[in-house]
């Protein structure tokens, strides 16, 4: 599946264990689908939650679109997302079970034109593991320069 994407939420990588990947449609008006297709959409602090057997997303932020006047949406307003019952039990299992977090990753247009967003459920990671994350990379790095000068 080819896909084109328009933005990814580094922060969950830096602040989450990410464990099983999932994707999702997304609700959206016509006005919020052209501003995604422009690129003004923020994942940085959104996160989703079950509710009544559906699934949320809150905290994605998705620009006014300039030629929208009054058929915009509120930036940060709720916005439902697609899965199968199955999907989403299996999730909430898992949350309620482990106390997993469910993490937008990425948000990305497919080979059709729908709007879809990637979906992980994770656990957040401690002070020390983020060192550890840090400490892991510098070395890799370190490790490509020093095979890339001889």
């Amino acid at each position: 599946m080819e896909r084109k994407s328009i933005t990814v939420n580094r922060k969950a990588f830096h602040d989450f264990h990410i464990f099983e990947k999932y994707t999702a449609g997304i609700v959206l008006f016509g006005t919020e689908i052209k501003s995604i297709r422009k690129g003004a959409v923020n994942l940085k602090d959104s996160f989703a939650k079950i509710e009544d057997g559906e699934i949320w997303l809150y905290g994605c932020h998705i620009s006014p679109y300039e030629q929208g006047n009054r058929y915009n949406k509120e930036p940060e307003r709720k916005r439902k997302l697609l899965l199968t019952k199955k999907e989403i039990l299996k999730m909430l299992g898992k949350i309620k079970k482990d106390g997993y977090t469910i993490i937008p990753l990425e948000l990305f247009i497919s080979q059709k034109g729908y709007a879809k967003l990637e979906i992980s459920l994770a656990k957040g990671k401690k002070l020390y593991d983020k060192r550890e994350d840090i400490a892991k990379k510098s070395q890799n790095r370190d490790i490509q320069r020093a095979v890339k000068n001889r």
